[in-house]
């Protein structure tokens, strides 16, 4: 398998959503509320299917299962990353998620969920809620049970082209006016905190998982250390935003002709901008602005021709 896999999107309606998928990327969306992008996904929840080759029509569930060897013949038992793009129309519900060891034991084997968020874009004001400032766990229910929420949560200001690493145990949401790429460990397990007393389409409102946070969460919240690389090299500079057990997060950014090594089984790519050529074995592959690709593990090396960003990530 010397080619890439091309991938469907998979869209998410939510009560958040907008229309941003569309407006931003051209995708066909199918709602107004269009919330998630599930572009690179094995989650039974919302499964990619493959676009092109001998492998069009079947589901990443599949190939997983059925083909290991296009990623390395690995041991986990579910492939373990998911790519999303996120339109935060207006502000998320405040949430948190487990680790794994929780997940284990609460949610049926599930994984836990870290994630990152890279800003594609967002309006001039957008904030996200990155952590808390309570010190204690009673100080953290007291103030859960009260509904203190603007002393609690801590706001942070954001711009395009920023990096935010969120490891399972913060508490998080995104703001509205908001445009984000979230890399994250193959789970949709939420305990939502606070939703802003919102009401559904029928009046409803959704659930809270708070016994659950309250196990989870970080307290006192700590802001994650990242160690951000940038490397130029011809054609193209390489950040490198985050390593580590759960996944690496790159971004591309080339500017001519760059060639590329595997440094990993296999590599997912999703390009947020621009268009390019993709060679490999001199096969030439148009790439463009919205494409969601894998590199399977005997695509060792290749090379990207045009003017491209796009964030990359690697198990």
């Amino acid at each position: 398998m010397k080619e890439a896999l091309f991938l469907n999107p998979v869209f998410q309606d939510r009560i958040w959503g907008g229309t941003q998928l569309h407006d931003y990327f051209g995708y066909d969306i199918p709602s107004d509320k269009t919330g998630e992008d599930w572009a690179i996904s094995a989650h039974p929840n919302g499964p990619s299917t493959v676009k092109n080759g001998e492998f069009a029509g079947k589901t990443l569930i599949e190939l997983w299962s059925e083909h290991p060897e296009l990623f390395g013949n690995p041991k986990d038992p579910v492939f373990p990353l998911l790519t999303k793009i996120l339109d935060a129309n207006t502000d998320l519900s405040v949430q948190v998620h487990p680790d794994d060891a929780y997940a284990k034991v609460h949610e049926n084997g599930e994984l836990g969920k870290t994630e990152c968020w890279y800003i594609i874009d967002c309006e001039k004001d957008a904030e996200l809620i990155y952590g808390h400032h309570a010190q204690s766990k009673e100080e953290f229910i007291k103030m859960v049970e009260n509904g203190e929420w603007d002393k609690l949560l801590r706001k942070v200001k954001i711009a395009p082209g920023e990096f935010y690493y969120v490891p399972s145990g913060t508490i998080h949401a995104l703001g509205t006016g908001t445009l984000v790429l979230e890399t994250q460990q193959s789970s949709d397990t939420t305990y939502r905190v606070y939703d802003y007393d919102r009401k559904d389409a029928d009046g409803n409102t959704r659930e809270l998982h708070l016994e659950k946070a309250i196990d989870v969460t970080t307290i006192p919240h700590h802001d994650a250390k990242l160690d951000i690389q940038v490397e130029k090299r011809d054609g193209a500079t390489v950040t490198t935003f985050v390593s580590n057990d759960f996944f690496s997060v790159y971004k591309w950014e080339v500017n001519g002709n760059a060639a590329f090594k595997a440094t990993a089984p296999y590599t997912l790519v999703s390009i947020l901008d621009g268009n390019a050529t993709l060679y490999i074995d001199q096969v030439a592959t148009p790439v463009q602005k919205g494409d969601h690709f894998i590199l399977p593990n005997e695509v060792q090396s290749w090379s990207l021709d045009g003017t491209i960003a796009a964030i990359v990530s690697t198990p």
